[in-house]
């Protein structure tokens, strides 16, 4: 499964994709490129006017706009009524068919220092980031999968018995959003980098969960789960985000690596036509993941085997690099003080 000779594991044309935070940033960036692939697109968002000029945007890359159709839907998916309404309204607006892949692109950060953090932010950070995806996924998957365990019980079924031959429909596919720091935190996002891991532990496990379904019901479309971490890139979040960042996080980032949002969802869309179900789009997220894999899907035998390795080095390289971060965060102590802020002389 995965694997890097398989093709397109990803297809996109003629498919309607759900893409949730798609007037921004990476969402936007992701919803431009699978316009242009051939994919009918929704997007969803909170605000009215970034939606509609989103729309405009994305339906401008589609090179069959004949037959590729374009929508939105105002909605907060940190609402679990809403994230269910969002998929009625889409299954109402296609012709009563369920999107065929949702990519959860909505989030926001709060990294602060951990005692100067507001403790509703702890919540928001929450809401925002991983009750998104909960609220999604569980809505999503409730279209997906019942009408199977509905049919299995009526073995009679008209629908049951004209079914496609198992392997013939392409795969569903829920994509969610994660971080660097889903797999290595660091002082100043203790209160977004919890939210992050998450993401990562909710796909590894509808990951196998995802398996029953397709091994109980095999002419059914089966469900792929992953996870895009993203590098760090130059938008009005992370403008947003450095308001509150404390002058430390921002020195223990020096280095990072910045991708434009097209670049970055151009890997990330690279990545999961490649069948990968955890993407990094940057060298220094691929290493770090390797150390981190435990259970996850490795993506095929000889990737799987590539990411051991590099897994093993780099976890030699992580204890000196904790190690000089660590000593970082001690000599910015005791030059600056505890505030994480440098002092206003310099």
């Amino acid at each position: 499964m995965g694997s890097y000779l398989s093709s397109n594991a990803f297809p996109v044309e003629g498919r309607t994709v759900l893409i949730t935070g798609g007037s921004k940033g990476l969402g936007l960036e992701a919803a431009r490129q699978l316009s242009a692939k051939g994919a009918s697109i929704v997007v969803v968002a909170r605000g009215g006017k970034s939606l509609d000029e989103a729309i405009v945007s994305i339906s401008k890359s589609a090179p069959s706009p004949e037959s590729q159709r374009f929508h939105s839907i105002r909605a907060d998916v940190t609402s679990a009524p809403e994230c269910a309404h969002v998929v009625n309204e889409v299954v109402k607006w296609n012709h009563g068919a369920p999107p065929d892949i949702v990519w959860c692109c909505s989030g926001s950060a709060h990294p602060s220092l951990f005692i100067d953090t507001p403790l509703d932010q702890f919540q928001t950070m929450m809401d925002s980031n991983y009750f998104s995806c909960v609220y999604m996924a569980h809505a999503v998957l409730n279209v997906w999968l019942r009408p199977c365990t509905a049919i299995a019980r009526d073995e009679e079924s008209p629908t049951h018995l004209t079914t496609a031959k198992s392997g013939t429909l392409p795969a569903r596919h829920i994509v969610f959003t994660g971080s660097f720091v889903s797999f290595y935190s660091f002082a100043g996002y203790a209160p977004y980098s919890p939210s992050k891991a998450a993401i990562r532990a909710l796909s590894d496990a509808l990951s196998q969960e995802m398996n029953l379904y397709a091994a109980a019901h095999p002419t059914s479309p089966r469900v792929r789960v992953h996870t895009v971490f993203p590098a760090t890139m130059p938008t009005q979040s992370l403008i947003d985000e450095d308001r509150v960042k404390s002058d430390l996080t921002k020195n223990l980032e020096e280095g990072d690596q910045i991708l434009q949002p097209e670049e970055c969802a151009l890997r990330a869309i690279a990545g999961l036509e490649a069948g990968e179900e955890l993407v990094p789009t940057s060298t220094i997220i691929r290493l770090v993941m390797t150390s981190v894999l435990g259970g996850s899907v490795r993506g095929g035998f000889w990737k799987g085997l590539v990411n051991t390795l590099l897994g093993w080095v780099t976890l030699i390289v992580m204890v000196f690099i904790r190690w000089e971060m660590d000593g970082k965060v001690k000599k910015w102590g005791r030059k600056y003080g505890s505030s994480g802020m440098r002092k206003k002389t310099e």
